[in-house]
């Protein structure tokens, strides 16, 4: 086309369809490996994993239940998870989702209702910088009192 630039799809952009769906009266006893969208309403026994890391969503609705890890980019949880949350991208907690596992995530969104029994650990977008440390010499015992009495020695 003339004249009509197309810009590139950010790879971490969510997907919006449905690829996979595991139905209300569903039960998976195993490991599920899927790119795209997923969809759960039944119950999944064994951890979800993404074959991209750039783009593939699962959404759990507040029917679903997941006995085990789910390591996705991005997340949209309103049901049940009992293991850990992995995703390089964004998770949705939302009210009615329950959450028995740490939640890792690089951006997150958690509606009133939700709840997380675990920790919630942020996953830097780079490595952070190590501290170096302050040259001109070292504290012995004592300098912190003797600096506070005379504040003419922090000159």
């Amino acid at each position: 086309m003339i004249g009509k630039k197309t810009s590139p799809v950010p790879a971490d952009k969510p997907v919006d369809t449905i690829d996979t769906l595991i139905g209300q009266k569903a039960l998976l006893k195993g490991d599920l490996e899927f790119t795209g969208g997923l969809r759960v309403d039944g119950k999944v026994l064994g951890n979800i994993a993404a074959i991209d890391d750039n783009s593939s969503t699962v959404v759990l609705s507040e029917l679903g239940e997941i006995e085990g890890n789910v390591s996705v980019p991005h997340v949209v949880v309103n049901g049940s998870i009992k293991g850990n949350i992995k995703s390089t991208g964004r998770v949705e907690l939302q009210a009615k989702a329950h959450v028995n596992g740490d939640v890792h995530y690089k951006a997150v969104e958690m509606e009133l209702g939700a709840t997380v029994n675990g920790n919630l650990v942020c996953e830097p977008d780079t490595p952070s910088a190590t501290l170096k440390p302050i040259s001109g010499g070292t504290l012995e015992s004592g300098d912190l009192d003797k600096r506070s009495a005379n504040p003419q020695l922090h000159k």
